[in-house]
């Protein structure tokens, strides 16, 4: 497999043969306001340009997945850019009905069996924050990527570390783990997506998988930088296992 960082969460996963786009963020720099009621009031979203052109990005791609409806995941250029006769993954019924209402054809709900093109993909559960801030967070999901030819893959999407996320690794056994470490949050309520402590339980859970933190430093609500995540795993003695992209790099495995 090869997976490459775009900006964000959007990363680009070659497995088995295919090429997915998960939650496409696609507009150019500083298209929408911040995010309000949290840091960087006076810089737009996103913060910075993508790192190559939307051909690089789109072309060839066999399907999308869409974690959650969420700005930052799936935007008007995602919606404008994407075919509408593309295959598009999401986490509910809810979600593809509004995905359809943009003019995709092809939309099929996740789930813990689905497959696609021999490709096994499990639909997993994510808490987008902590106590109250998960009323107004809205639901999220994740996925692990399966086949025979491939070691199996977890892409966390939106959540904090909680019980189901370690579930997920206990029982899928991943031995590649994306999960979104910005640290992300408002001026109340606490941490939206991991931040290094929640990735050092990941680490913990799996210390034989290699953890790629993606989804730093994109958006304006973001609070753990890259040179301090890649600080907190060097003193932790897990830098080798803790991979913290730059957008545009890719890692094959």
């Amino acid at each position: 497999m090869n997976i490459q960082l775009i900006r964000n969460a959007t990363i680009v996963v070659h497995y088995a043969g295919k090429k997915f786009l998960i939650d496409p963020f696609l507009s150019e720099k500083g298209t929408y306001p911040p995010f309000p009621n949290s840091l960087r009031q006076d810089q737009k979203n996103p913060l910075v340009s993508l790192p190559t052109s939307i051909d690089n990005i789109i072309n060839h791609v066999d399907a999308v997945i869409v974690t959650h409806l969420h700005l930052d995941h799936y935007d008007d250029a995602a919606k404008d850019i994407l075919p509408k006769h593309i295959k598009m993954f999401v986490q509910n019924e809810e979600d593809a009905g509004k995905v359809r209402n943009d003019g995709f054809q092809n939309v099929e709900v996740l789930h813990d069996d689905t497959v696609f093109e021999g490709i096994q993909l499990i639909k997993t559960k994510g808490e987008h924050g902590r106590g109250e801030i998960l009323k107004h967070a809205g639901l999220v999901c994740g996925v692990v990527f399966k086949h025979s030819s491939e070691k199996t893959l977890y892409v966390a999407g939106d959540t904090v570390w909680y019980e189901a996320v370690q579930e997920v690794i206990e029982t899928n056994k991943p031995e590649i783990i994306v999960v979104n470490g910005g640290d992300n949050q408002f001026l109340q309520g606490g941490s939206l997506v991991m931040g290094k402590e929640d990735i050092y339980e990941v680490y913990k859970s799996a210390p034989q998988a290699i953890i790629i933190s993606v989804h730093m430093e994109a958006v304006n609500h973001w609070t753990l930088s890259r040179v301090e995540l890649k600080s907190f795993n060097h003193d932790k003695g897990i830098s080798s296992n803790v991979l913290v992209p730059d957008d545009g790099e890719s890692f094959s495995f």
